[in-house]
């Protein structure tokens, strides 16, 4: 593998809220690249100009950035722009799978399989909570990431409640069928070179199957099983199912796809994540362990596969 990536940054921090994870993943890419002999050095894009890359002498982005501006396809749009290669998928792709209720009609039209939902914004009808729910629900802002601002609801009020609590997040509020099952999530990487791998399939338990921000990041009670135990031909469908999706959304690079395996043994996306955490807790680290990857040749694979997305040229200047 050619390691002659030039000057990188990586882009961390930001303005979501999930600045604190960002900060905590570029921490740690920042010293496997250093372990590597990489010249790198740390880009917080709250505080710095993202047209500074280019006097910096910068070859090549590893992106970081959770939430908005970092996962939603601006950042990847700005790095077109200045001809900067970045890791991870292009404008487009980021910007749909950053919202849940998009990539949900993506997948409806592919028959993929995911919980039936509603949507609560601006132009939600004032009888909207006389309507007939299918409690429990789950809560979630449309674009938010690292489990921020999602709730259970069982009653009308707990609903309500929820929705105020997500609009904190957003203006936009995906309400969705909840679905009693185990957790489950899959990794998938590619240098750009070669096909994708899939990673082997994580099973997460949680206490009282509360998979939130604390239990996500900083819980030791949370308990990751990889591979998951699954049937043969159970394996094989989510791994088809994400093989799918990855194509789908024209992804590139590294991402993560959450899901739910139900009692009756019938799977049900959840969500993409297009730029999953590199945290000691992050679980597509852990995946890639799993499959024989250091920490370190994770980042360098990841690394390995920055372009652009639209001039796939690499930037000579």
């Amino acid at each position: 593998m050619n390691m002659n990536f030039g000057k990188v940054a990586i882009l961390c921090g930001g303005y979501s809220a999930e600045r604190d994870v960002s900060l905590m993943s570029g921490k740690a890419i920042y010293k496997a690249l250093i372990s590597k002999n990489i010249d790198a050095c740390l880009f917080d894009i709250k505080y710095n100009n993202i047209c500074e890359l280019k006097s910096l002498g910068i070859k090549r982005a590893f992106i970081s950035l959770h939430g908005r501006y970092g996962e939603d396809g601006i950042i990847q749009g700005a790095l077109e722009l200045i001809g900067i290669p970045y890791t991870g998928s292009g404008p487009l792709t980021s910007s749909l799978c950053m919202n849940k209720i998009i990539t949900k009609y993506i997948w409806m039209q592919y028959n993929l399989p995911t919980p039936a939902f509603t949507i609560f914004n601006k132009n939600t009808k004032s009888d909207f909570y006389k309507k007939s729910f299918d409690f429990p629900v789950i809560v979630k802002p449309a674009s938010e990431g690292s489990t921020l601002g999602i709730l259970k609801a069982i009653t009308i009020n707990d609903l309500k409640h929820a929705i105020d609590q997500a609009l904190l997040y957003d203006k936009e509020i995906l309400i969705e069928n909840f679905i009693y099952g185990r957790e489950l999530t899959v990794g998938i990487i590619n240098n750009g070179i070669n096909d994708i791998n899939i990673l082997p399939i994580i099973e997460i338990i949680t206490p009282n199957n509360n998979y939130d921000y604390e239990h996500k990041y900083f819980s030791n009670e949370t308990q990751y099983f990889c591979p998951a135990s699954l049937d043969k031909y159970i394996y094989d469908k989510i791994i088809n199912f994400c093989e799918l999706s990855y194509k789908i959304f024209k992804c590139e690079g590294s991402v993560r796809i959450d899901m739910i395996l139900d009692d009756k043994n019938e799977i049900w996306l959840l969500e993409i994540n297009t730029v999953p955490g590199m945290t000691e807790h992050s679980l597509l680290p852990l995946a890639a362990q799993a499959s024989g990857l250091s920490y370190e040749d994770l980042c360098i694979i990841i690394l390995s596969s920055a372009s652009c997305k639209y001039n796939k040229i690499i930037n000579k200047n």
